[in-house]
């Protein structure tokens, strides 16, 4: 007979309960790390290595009523559900509404039986297990390509769609209503959105579902479910690129602002050394994304996965004897790294979902903003490394409090290592740095950016005490986040001699800035033109005699830009205008 004894345990920011008798690999730590059901049952060793169960099939609507309509049968269900109740583990429910393996007497019904037939299997859910602390509420519901009946899962094969309100064009109304039937059913479960293909393929895709369900309600969904079945390249050879994934895992809870879990994951890689290097690289992302509230691989007995051939994502080698009796088995690499890695690291987890935690708003620095060091010359390098002290909400605003680069300077601004130095990372709209600087000379000036983006709509701006001095600075895709390039351009308007703040504002996510070379902008000559001087549709930007831009024009020729400025609202006075393609700088009087 085994003992429970029950501790609390307060680590990383979060509050969980720990057992002696079990002693899983997150025993003490900040959030779960869990596994499913081998071969629906849960074995005898379970308790050894996971604080988290989920019925990988048993909990399914066909499971449960597929024999007839009207017939439950919780028995596969309830070894799961019990398992967590009688050995302090958190139970998952999964999954309510989904695509698939649902009961075949569904296919020849109506939208309105259907409809009947979805909520008695609600309320039957609800009758059977009244205390469910998460819900898989829907499963696998993005849209798929242009045709609007496909999903995720085969939606189509059923009335499911239609019988909870349909789909207009992706307005996603059926999985809202059964996001509202659940609440009302469970108003103090944490209700789990699920689907897969969200970090390499159809990331946005699944933000905009998720948001969909958050503006139809407040408290609908409390959480995002990442299966992360897609987090491997080369047709499964390789791990998927590290700083991506990071990227898109920060992406997927910006884009959300929910919670997320780590539902489904696995790693199907028959090369033991690629299959740890996959584990070592992106379970730690897990642990120490304050954002995600759990961790939940799918299978870990080798040959009992669902991957196939051979059940090759199983981190366990050999666990059955030659006549299907359980046994220990011998650990692949991935296991033994986890093993140690989860003794050794608890992670965080301030999402406030299952004891944990919540995120405090975060106040303020109360140390004055001064230069890093020193003022920063103008003409001359900011090196993006360098904002001022000061920190969050006074010389910088960074969106969560993880340092995602951990170099350079300790703070929550995500600094990277680059080639010669240093840069900026992990950037997300919204954020922004201050620096202190001192102009040389009242003047335009040109500024050059060493700039890497890997994502599509990354940009930056650029402020001075708090007025823009460039339009929005648009940094084009490039192979990655490691590989700089340059975005050049000219302030809008003259800067004054003098100490000024000056502010990189995050326009467009993730642009990683390593410095920005600012130099006096030279004029070209100012040339005296024949009015009738034609040289094709070209570009003219115009300042007034300080310097400050005012306006665009495209014109013909210096006559046409005359005619133009003239019917402009431009005042009376002398204007001077660039030609964008020439540098050309030419006087016109208005």
């Amino acid at each position: 007979m085994r003992i429970k004894i029950q501790t609390l345990i307060l680590l990383s920011g979060a509050i969980l309960f720990g057992f002696a008798s079990a002693a899983p690999l997150a025993d003490g730590a900040s959030k779960y790390l869990g596994n499913i059901t081998t071969s629906n049952g849960v074995r005898n060793d379970f308790g050894t290595y996971w604080n988290q169960i989920t019925a990988e099939n048993e909990c399914k609507w066909g499971s449960i009523e597929g024999r007839a309509h009207g017939t439950y049968d919780f028995t596969g269900c309830d070894r799961a559900y019990n398992w967590a109740k009688n050995n302090g583990g958190h139970f998952k429910f999964h999954a309510l509404v989904w695509g698939g393996q649902y009961p075949t007497w569904l296919k020849s019904m109506n939208a309105t039986d259907t409809r009947k037939a979805i909520d008695a299997w609600f309320d039957k859910v609800k009758e059977h297990y009244p205390d469910l602390e998460m819900i898989d509420v829907v499963n696998e519901a993005i849209r798929t390509g242009t045709n609007p009946n496909k999903y995720h899962s085969p939606y189509d094969e059923t009335q499911i769609v239609q019988a909870l309100g349909g789909d207009d064009n992706g307005s996603y109304a059926f999985v809202i209503e059964a996001f509202k039937m659940a609440r009302q059913r469970w108003p103090k479960a944490v209700l789990i959105y699920n689907d897969y293909n969200t970090f390499q393929w159809q990331i946005d895709d699944g933000i905009a579902l998720v948001n969909k369900i958050k503006a139809a309600g407040a408290n609908l969904v409390d959480a995002y479910g990442q299966q992360a079945h897609d987090l491997t390249a080369n047709n499964g050879t390789a791990c998927m690129n590290f700083n991506t994934f990071k990227a898109a895992l920060k992406k997927i809870h910006d884009g959300v602002g929910i919670p997320l879990f780590i539902t489904e994951y696995d790693i199907g890689i028959y090369d033991d050394a690629v299959q740890k290097q996959c584990y070592s690289e992106q379970i730690p992302e897990f642990m120490n994304a304050e954002y995600v509230a759990g961790i939940t691989l799918w299978g870990y007995i080798y040959g009992k996965t669902w991957i196939t051939p051979d059940g090759q994502s199983g981190i366990i080698k050999n666990g059955y004897d030659g006549s299907g009796k359980e046994q220990a088995g011998t650990d692949r690499p991935a296991m033994t790294w986890l093993k140690d890695y989860m003794s050794k690291n608890k992670g965080v987890n301030t999402t406030g979902l299952l004891g944990s935690v919540p995120t405090p708003p975060t106040p303020p620095d109360t140390v004055p903003q001064a230069p890093y060091k020193g003022a920063i010359a103008i003409p001359g390098t900011l090196e993006a490394e360098n904002y001022d002290v000061g920190g969050q909400n006074q010389s910088y605003y960074d969106s969560d409090t993880a340092n995602q680069g951990n170099v350079y300077r300790q703070d929550q601004v995500d600094v990277v290592s680059v080639t010669n130095g240093y840069a900026v990372g992990y950037t997300i709209a919204g954020e922004w740095l201050e620096y202190t600087v001192n102009v040389a000379t009242d003047g335009v000036y040109d500024f050059d950016a060493s700039v890497a983006s890997g994502s599509d709509g990354s940009s930056f701006q650029l402020f001075i005490d708090g007025k823009a001095i460039t339009d929005t600075v648009k940094v084009t895709k490039g192979a990655d986040w490691e590989t700089y390039g340059a975005v050049t351009g000219t302030t809008n308007t003259a800067l004054t001699a003098g100490s000024h703040i000056l502010k990189i504002a995050i326009t467009g996510s993730y642009v990683n800035i390593d410095n920005i070379k600012f130099t006096t902008n030279a004029p070209t000559k100012l040339v005296e033109m024949n009015a009738n001087f034609t040289q094709g549709n070209q570009g003219y930007n115009v300042y007034n005699v300080k310097g400050t831009y005012l306006k665009s024009f495209q014109a013909n020729s210096i006559s046409d830009l005359k005619v133009q400025m003239q019917m402009s609202s431009l005042n009376c006075g002398v204007y001077l205008a660039r030609n964008s393609t020439n540098n050309l700088l030419i006087s016109i009087n208005k």
